[in-house]
């Protein structure tokens, strides 16, 4: 704890909160946040990253590609790259491992150099050492991590182990930022009500994707063009990594049920967007379930995504072990309605079955294939969902993020004033 802020019944803030944000890398998910962040008059934001690849440009092995993000991921806020121990251009509990995360935290005069330290993610040697490293200073710790109970099966002794690091852990932690429901239910099974919760919804530039796709809008039939689709027939999306997890396979399935007993001027497109290890199988399974409609469009940079979502009729996302999702949002601050499995840990905020789109069990091809008919039910039912989609994101935002953010600031410092 310091005394950074003004501890007088005013709630005057002397100076600026001295915020310290440890990430492995540039993420282009998180950049347009921290811009955000940055703009606040009262947080003096300082972004520490553990490695530059992905600024770098690199292969991605979820889309098995050369990858270099179209947005820009250092500009609008303060960042610092800190001096590598271990980095193989690629993010895993052993790396990247960084030098003087202790010595970064520490003034020269040995006062510490931030008045709190929010860390993305606890599996790993860096965000480890940089906890341990906080507390030693005296420097609050906020923690925020993607994971959820809804996770790979574990053997018993596992999860006894797991239990009891996160007994270690939770001593070590000022309060942790849930990024949704699921994820807040897992901080709640591990560390009970010992470490307070404050919400910071995953969230996406809503304003950015929706202006994106509504410029689409007199270029469609360009996109159409580009893939050989006809003028008026409606579109299916998938869009993400290809691979076993997204199970873009069980999509080409239901998809294959779905178009069986409707005629060839009324069914829907199926359109693939991304790449992977699975591609060439995925397009296997295509051409052995004779499906003429199905086509494959490769990776596309996140700025090309909106031309997508505005072009389809729904927006499919059936993986398993997804704990949210960021994709969906993009797709409903798009207009577009989306199907997901109830392995996306996003659709217990973000989806209601029937409304948005539709839930699914996960696994369940069936019920998949059904959730295709719900949507395309009338002409105009993936209308009205799109729509309630566009506004049920639209209260999922950057600006309840810095209200969470504000709000666990004030509770594990000394400031007084009221976020």
């Amino acid at each position: 704890m310091t005394d950074s802020f003004d501890p007088s019944s005013s709630g005057t803030v002397c100076r600026k909160a001295r915020l310290a944000y440890l990430v492995s890398h540039p993420i282009q998910y998180q950049a347009p946040l921290l811009r955000r962040i940055a703009l606040e008059p009262d947080i003096d934001l300082t972004v520490l990253f553990g490695s530059d690849f992905s600024v770098r440009g690199y292969k991605d092995r979820g889309f098995g590609v050369e990858v270099a993000w179209d947005t820009p991921l250092l500009e609008g806020y303060r960042s610092e790259f800190l001096r590598p121990f271990r980095d193989t251009g690629e993010v895993s509990p052993t790396t990247p491992i960084s030098r003087g995360i202790f010595r970064r935290l520490q003034q020269s005069d040995g006062s510490p150099a931030f008045d709190a330290l929010w860390v993305h993610g606890y599996a790993s040697i860096n965000s480890l050492q940089a906890i341990l490293a906080a507390n030693a200073l005296g420097i609050p710790v906020l923690l925020r991590a993607e994971s959820w109970l809804a996770d790979r099966v574990r053997t018993p002794w596992k999860l006894v182990l797991k239990k009891k690091f996160f007994r270690m852990l939770g001593k070590g932690i000022a309060a942790v930022l849930p990024i949704g429901t699921v994820n807040a239910e897992y901080w709640t099974h591990y560390f009970g009500t010992s470490v307070p919760k404050f919400m910071m919804p995953y969230a996406v530039n809503n304003e950015y994707f929706a202006g994106l796709a509504a410029a689409a809008v007199p270029r469609e039939q360009e996109l159409r063009a580009e893939l050989g689709l006809s003028a008026e027939r409606p579109v299916i999306l998938f869009a993400s990594k290809l691979q076993q997890r997204k199970h873009a396979d069980h999509l080409i399935e239901a998809y294959s049920r779905f178009i069986a007993d409707r005629t060839p001027d009324t069914r829907p497109y199926l359109v693939v967007v991304g790449d992977g290890e699975q591609r060439t199988q995925l397009e296997a399974q295509a051409q052995q379930l004779r499906l003429e409609d199905v086509r494959f469009a490769g990776f596309r940079n996140q700025s090309e995504l909106p031309r997508f979502f505005q072009l389809a009729d729904v927006f499919v996302l059936p993986s398993r072990h997804e704990p949210w999702g960021l994709i969906v949002n993009e797709a409903m601050a798009s207009g577009c309605p989306v199907i997901v499995s109830t392995d996306v840990g996003c659709h217990a905020d973000l989806i209601t079955d029937g409304v948005e789109g539709c839930v699914f069990p996960v696994g369940d091809i069936g019920a998949l294939t059904q959730a295709l008919h719900r949507v395309f039910s009338s002409p105009q039912t993936a209308a009205k969902m799109g729509e309630a989609a566009r506004r049920r994101i639209s209260t999922w935002t950057y600006e309840e993020d810095v209200h969470g953010l504000r709000r666990a600031l004030a509770a594990v410092t000394r400031m007084t004033k009221d976020w």
